[in-house]
Parts: C-alpha cells; sequence; structure tokens
C-alpha cells in the first residue's frame, strides 16, 4: 500500500484550539492526509472550515452522521481510514460509537467520554469490532517520558516506592467562562464537560502520565476536590493521595486557579535504587538520581537513550523538540498502526506502533475521574479505582 492514511476530523473548526494541534502534529511525519471533516455542530460553520483547509466542498459535511454515512458509501480506495475526534467531552461517544459501527478506526481526544458507563460500552464496542481506537494522552509521546518508561520497566531503578505527579495552570484563576471564552465555557460546564473540572481536564494527563511511565496502576485514592472561584459548577483545583497496585504511595495534584502556572505538568519517581525527575516545560531534559552515584542529566536525541526514546525523536541533540512532536509521535505510531493491519501485518507486542493510549488507558482514566468525584464528595474517603 503506497499512499498516506486518511482521516476525517470531528470538531476543530474556526474557533477552536485544539484541532489545529492535532492537524498539524498529524501531518508532521507526512504518514496521514485530511481528506473530509465534520468540523462544527454548526453546518454551515463546518462547510466554512472545510474551505479554510482548502478541502473539496463534497467532503466538508454538516455533521459528523452525514460524514461518517457517506464515507462509508465511498469506494476504498477513496474513504476515510479513521476519525479523529476533537470537540468537547459530551461529544467524544457519539461519533466514536459510529465510526466503529461503520467500519472506521477512532483517534479522540481525552478524555475518551463523557462519563465511565461510556468508556466501559466504547471498550465493548472496539473488542466487538476489532478496529483500532487510540487517545490522544500527548504527553506519553516526548522521547524522554519513552526513556523513562523503559528504565522503570527494565528495573534500573528497583522496585517503585513514591510517585509525585502535578499538572497546575492558572487560565481559571477568575471566572472567565462568565465572559463568553469558548474553551473556558465547556471546560466549566458539567453538561459538556462531565463529573469532573480540572481533574477531567488535566488531572487524567497526570494520571496517564504517572501510570505509562511507572507501568503501575493505581489501586485506589484518597481526593480532595474544591471550586476556588465563586460561582464555578466544577472543580478548579485538585489534591489525591494515591496507592498504587505493587504497594508504590504517590500525590497527585491539578489545579486550574495556580496564578501565574502554564501547563507545568511533571512527575518525579522514586524507586529503590534511584529516581528520575521530568519537567514538560523543559522536556528535552530528565533528571536520573542514584543512591550511590552522582545525578546524571539525559538529553533527548543522544545514542544513549532506549530505542522507543530515539524513535520519537526527529532532530540532532539541542535542537527543541516539545509539544507538537510528541502529539506528532501518537499520530505516527497510530497511522502505522492501521498501515500494518491493512498489509495484514501482526505487530507484536512491543512494536513501536503499538506505543499509543488506547481504550484501556480511556476507560481507566474515566474511572479515575468517577473514583475522584466519590471520594471527595465522601470527604476524601479512600476509593478504589474500578476501571
Amino acid at each position: 500500500m503506497s499512499r498516506k492514511i486518511r482521516y476525517g476530523m470531528v470538531g476543530g473548526g474556526r474557533g477552536a484550539f485544539i484541532g489545529a494541534v492535532h492537524r498539524i502534529a498529524a501531518a508532521m511525519d507526512q504518514q496521514v492526509e485530511l481528506v473530509c471533516g465534520a468540523f462544527s455542530s454548526d453546518p454551515e460553520r463546518s462547510k466554512a472550515s472545510g474551505a479554510d483547509f482548502f478541502l473539496p466542498a463534497n467532503r466538508c459535511y454538516g455533521t459528523f452522521e452525514e460524514m461518517i454515512q457517506a464515507e462509508a458509501q465511498l469506494p476504498e480506495g477513496e474513504r476515510m481510514d479513521f476519525i479523529t475526534i476533537v470537540t468537547p467531552n459530551h461529544m467524544h461517544f457519539p461519533p466514536a460509537k459510529m465510526a466503529l459501527e461503520n467500519g472506521f478506526h477512532v483517534l479522540s481526544d481525552k478524555p475518551a467520554t463523557f462519563n465511565l458507563a461510556e468508556a466501559k460500552k466504547l471498550a465493548a464496542l472496539v473488542k466487538k469490532t476489532g478496529l483500532l481506537y487510540g487517545l490522544t494522552h500527548n504527553y506519553t509521546g516526548y522521547p524522554l517520558v519513552k526513556q523513562a518508561r523503559e528504565m522503570i520497566a527494565t528495573g534500573k531503578l528497583g522496585k517503585i516506592r513514591k510517585v509525585v505527579v502535578e499538572y497546575p495552570q492558572g487560565w481559571l484563576a477568575t471566572r472567565l467562562e462568565a465572559s463568553g471564552q469558548k474553551q473556558a465555557g465547556w471546560r466549566t460546564d458539567p453538561k459538556r464537560s462531565g463529573a469532573g473540572g480540572c481533574i477531567g481536564d488535566i488531572g487524567t494527563h497526570a494520571e496517564n502520565l504517572a501510570e505509562y511511565i511507572t507501568g503501575l496502576q493505581i489501586d485506589e485514592l484518597a481526593a480532595d476536590l474544591t471550586s476556588f472561584v465563586p460561582g464555578r459548577k466544577l472543580d478548579d483545583d485538585c489534591n489525591l493521595l494515591l496507592r498504587f497496585k505493587g504497594g508504590a504511595k504517590g500525590v497527585l495534584h491539578s489545579s486550574q486557579i495556580s496564578v501565574g502556572e502554564e501547563n507545568n505538568i511533571n512527575i518525579r519517581v522514586y524507586g529503590e535504587k534511584g529516581g528520575i525527575e521530568w519537567h514538560q516545560k523543559e522536556p528535552n531534559t530528565m533528571l536520573v538520581k542514584w543512591l550511590d552515584q552522582p545525578m546524571q542529566i539525559y538529553r533527548t536525541a543522544n545514542g544513549y537513550l532506549c530505542d522507543a526514546a530515539k524513535a520519537a525523536g526527529r532532530t540532532p541533540p539541542a535542537h527543541p523538540e516539545g509539544y507538537l512532536e510528541a502529539f506528532a509521535n501518537i499520530y505516527k505510531n497510530f497511522a502505522n498502526a492501521i498501515r500494518a493491519r491493512q498489509l495484514g501485518r501482526k505487530l507484536a507486542k512491543d512494536d513501536i506502533a503499538n506505543d499509543y493510549p488506547k481504550i484501556e488507558d480511556g476507560v481507566r482514566g474515566m474511572a479515575f475521574i468517577d473514583a475522584v468525584v466519590k471520594s471527595s464528595k465522601r470527604n476524601a474517603k479512600w476509593t478504589k479505582v474500578a476501571a
């Protein structure tokens, strides 16, 4: 098969933020091309957005239902191979379900669905159809995150004892949603965001990063959610204690009222022999700390990194790579997984093309939100993450 993998986009039209990020990331490695879309809940805006991207008028659809139905009728050599969902949370499940039912793979922004019940239904459908489902937890795409994962998986740090993961922002320190700001509006609306505000928007990134790097699952948690801004309906600050399967303990905090903070996601993991420290604000550097030797500094794009970390880099050492490139790694791996499927090639479990967040991660993310909300309502009672 000598062609690019083709995709259609749901959401991400004029005035959207994350849609542009997805389009840039998808195009970066020249493996994927946008061929159609339903870019807005407003059909006219959707079609106008498609024209902005120079798509043919007959591939710019008014609704995602129209897009999926029409694309399914096209010859295999013309139609899209998968859909990308870049809508607010309440509109993740409907297009994912319909796409799978009509034979299309799905790549979705996180969290996977509006609630845990939807996530479990989606997981059952993915299993039934045998199609691919990916989730854009983009922080897993950084080279040094993959290096940290490999070091822990191979026992270099010893048994993991403690995990500290943080994601503070400050952009919602005031009631920005009251000004009509679109991104703040849907994120603070329980009808569109779901049961979690900050914890669903960025806390799930921290949860996913901790589980991805350590290979450990959060077993139970004690959570304290707060809505500091008067009139806000969902949490804007979250503080959690974690217990991982296997005995490790952890601390997770996410916040959108931490004044002056940008997207400061960072993680520290400590084992019996050593620890790692990584900050997304300086993603090309990772500190590696040892029990009995000096601290080391690992840098992106160097030959001493593991194969997965090297494969995730695109430029020579000291040339900055960051958010967009990490996002692109998910698209690249997902596209390669689709290509392997189309060529009839079965991927080994450890194949790099298999290295992208899947529906199981989506279900765990929704179970995490569910457990956090329940725990906080019960005065931080220890609560199982029942994925």
